[in-house]
């Protein structure tokens, strides 16, 4: 959910403060005000949720002192500034020191809310990219998300991580559900623009005419929005469904990634979501622009192919859903851990988060099985089983790593509970935690 933004209003009339509030509040923004800078300068953080609009001549510090010192704790805060008639060279030197724009007084109400959009849309870009720069801090915050161990995992993950640093365009497929649009957050989080931009837009179901507006504009519905490659501009802008934009909107979006140059200013990440079969990217999309989309390419692996990565999702799933809901994790039985391993997951991971809800709510209920939700979810009622059995030994070992995994989050790494409840002598536990490479320290 996007972060509510804010306004702090600084003037020291209580008259003008109190007129822009309400005028601002009427517009829909969350708003706060103070008489000095003073006042503001003990609210006002470095990761402050929002905007400042500010006068420019106050008793005290003035506003040109408060603007500095702002920038000094927040170089990207938007400061607007609010000047009187004469002084338009003070606010043309606020806008050096770092001021995002500057309106004159007597000035009309509707200019104050347009650039108060800007500004918060800008703000809300300048936060989000701090939130992926924080989890990125110690270098596997977003990474960890792409949860699993399995061979096509890392390999993922290490595709991810040498794409992040190209600075060329790319192209995500892969089945629907799999995680493409995460794998694209991901490219960009670990990527030289993580601090910048990252705009992400659905092309499917649109009519060209909106698709063209919306992504080069001009955007004609009265409002100060910005046409979506210039939102992203220096940034990533992910466009979702490609296949859905016209061969004419293909040949436009052709002509702006050209128009790009080497390195590109704006990362433009595709991502194709076809569903039928017999269809592809490249027979769905102009051979000029699937080749130059195409040089850099990853396909997110299906789940049915991700082998014990499908246990450890369940079971991290279950309990988010369990604490949800306020009621006890289900466990499951080596045989309903055979029957997760084995179903085709057409769905994928998508299928498997309704699979978990369902599965906590009717543990709650204190009935179903696992079989049943599986068979449920197959349209044409067949067995769940894949086509690939594994044999008995890789079942077995998949469910013992999840009952030492489940166990030793349970007990936050507690070695002697989990060898309590597990019935098991240290040195088993210990040797088996080895074969699974399951580190008592993940749990801590």
């Amino acid at each position: 959910m996007a972060q509510a933004m804010k306004i702090a209003i600084i003037d020291d009339e209580q008259d003008m403060r109190q007129s822009i509030s309400q005028w601002l509040a009427l517009s829909g923004f969350d708003t706060e005000t103070f008489p000095s800078a003073e006042h503001a300068l003990k609210e006002l953080g470095p990761d402050y949720p929002g905007v400042v609009v500010s006068d420019i001549k106050m008793p005290g510090m003035d506003g040109m002192q408060f603007l500095k010192k702002l920038m000094s704790v927040d170089s990207s805060l938007p400061v607007i500034m609010i000047t009187g008639h004469g002084d338009v060279p003070m606010a043309v030197e606020a806008m050096r020191v770092g001021a995002f724009d500057f309106l004159e007084k007597p000035f009309n109400p509707d200019s104050m809310t347009k650039l108060a959009k800007k500004a918060t849309q800008k703000r809300r870009l300048t936060l989000d990219s701090r939130a992926l720069r924080r989890e990125l801090s110690d270098g596997s915050g977003m990474m960890r998300k792409l949860i699993g161990s399995s061979p096509v995992m890392e390999r993922l993950r290490e595709d991810i991580l040498d794409l992040g640093q190209a600075d060329g365009h790319v192209l995500i497929d892969g089945e629907t559900g799999t995680g493409k649009t995460l794998a694209a957050h991901a490219l960009h989080a670990v990527g030289s623009r993580a601090g910048k931009s990252f705009v992400v837009y659905s092309c499917a179901g649109q009519e060209e005419d909106v698709l063209t507006r919306t992504l080069f504009g001009p955007i004609e519905d009265g409002s100060s929005r910005l046409p979506l490659v210039e939102v992203a501009r220096g940034g990533t802008l992910v466009l979702e469904d490609i296949e859905a934009l016209s061969q004419s909107l293909q040949a436009r979006l052709l002509t702006w990634i050209n128009d790009q140059g080497t390195p590109p200013e704006t990362r433009m990440i595709a991502i194709c979501n076809l569903q039928e079969q017999g269809r592809t990217c490249e027979n769905a999309l102009r051979p000029d622009l699937y080749y130059r989309l195409a040089a850099l390419k990853i396909t997110l692996p299906p789940l049915r192919a991700r082998g014990e990565d499908i246990l450890t999702l369940f079971t991290r799933l279950s309990e988010q859903f369990s604490e949800e809901y306020g009621c006890d994790t289900p466990e499951i039985s080596a045989q309903e851990a055979a029957q997760l391993l084995q179903a085709p997951w057409p769905g994928n991971i998508r299928q498997l988060i309704n699979v978990a809800e369902r599965a906590v709510l009717q543990n709650r209920r204190g009935s179903g099985s696992i079989a049943s939700l599986l068979m449920a979810d197959n349209e044409e009622s067949e067995p769940v089983m894949t086509t690939e059995g594994k044999p008995l030994k890789e079942h077995v070992e998949a469910f013992e790593r999840m009952l030492i995994d489940n166990t030793m989050r349970r007990h936050k790494g507690s070695i002697v509970k989990v060898m309590d409840e597990l019935c098991l002598p240290r040195r088993t536990l210990n040797e088996k935690m080895a074969k699974y490479s399951l580190q008592r320290a993940d749990y801590v």
